[in-house]
């Protein structure tokens, strides 16, 4: 199987995934890429033809979590008109069980996404399938995808042509799961690189982002001086 000169690549964003990674990586709060950027970069690193930017992610219950559902409403809005081809579902909530710092107990609402891993599984094989690419780079460190990359390989290889499979993730010394999907070539995006690709628009809304940056300013001195101290 021939390797292809020019290699057109497709990129598959799990959103939550990537935010989770990055918040534990280099600790922001919220999701603050500019995933077109990142998806590009990484791409020109490699000598990679971009086609097209897939993004998956659920979205809060504007009744529950009214914030977090304008933030992702507005983001998406943008990264459609920037050419990203969005993918988003409600979440699906649920009471469970918590224990507080007291030790009694109690319960909580939580959202969790439902059907974004699966769609997100089924357009990389429909890219193999219909030839759509030669490079699939996944953004996610989801070990249940390392079957779609196996799966993938079987494809190609009934089809007699080269593809590649490659997972990029944000990496530093912090996080606690340091692996790539199996049966993929790991990226690991250092936060230079992430740094350059912040989008400068902030979709959050303005109180909840002045509160944010409040809490991230370092606590002023006020203690008087003394003369000769720095």
């Amino acid at each position: 199987m021939k390797e292809p000169t020019s290699k057109r690549t497709i990129v598959y964003i799990d959103g939550q995934n990537l935010f989770n990674a990055a918040k534990e990586a280099f600790g922001y709060p919220f999701p603050n890429y500019n995933i077109h950027d990142l998806a590009e970069t990484l791409c020109n690193n490699h000598g990679w033809s971009l086609s097209a930017v897939h993004f998956y992610t659920g979205i809060p219950d504007p009744s529950i979590d009214p914030a977090r559902h304008h933030f992702w409403v507005a983001k998406l809005a943008v990264m459609g008109t920037r050419g990203v081809r969005t993918f988003s579902r409600p979440l699906r909530y649920s009471n469970q069980l918590v224990a507080l710092p007291d030790g009694k107990m109690t319960t909580t609402l939580v959202g969790r996404e439902k059907g974004i891993d699966i769609r997100l599984a089924l357009d990389v094989v429909r890219g193999t399938l219909d030839k759509q690419y030669d490079v699939a780079l996944i953004f996610s460190q989801d070990q249940d995808l390392s079957e779609v990359a196996d799966e993938i390989r079987s494809i190609a290889r009934k089809q007699k042509r080269w593809i590649k499979l490659a997972c990029a993730f944000p990496f530093s010394p912090t996080p606690r799961n340091k692996r790539g999907i199996n049966s993929t070539d790991w990226i690991k995006i250092d936060r230079t690189t992430y740094d350059a690709c912040i989008d400068p628009n902030d979709y959050r809304r303005k109180k909840e982002s002045a509160e944010t940056a409040k809490k991230s300013r370092p606590p002023r001195n006020t203690s008087r001086k003394r003369k000769g101290a720095e």
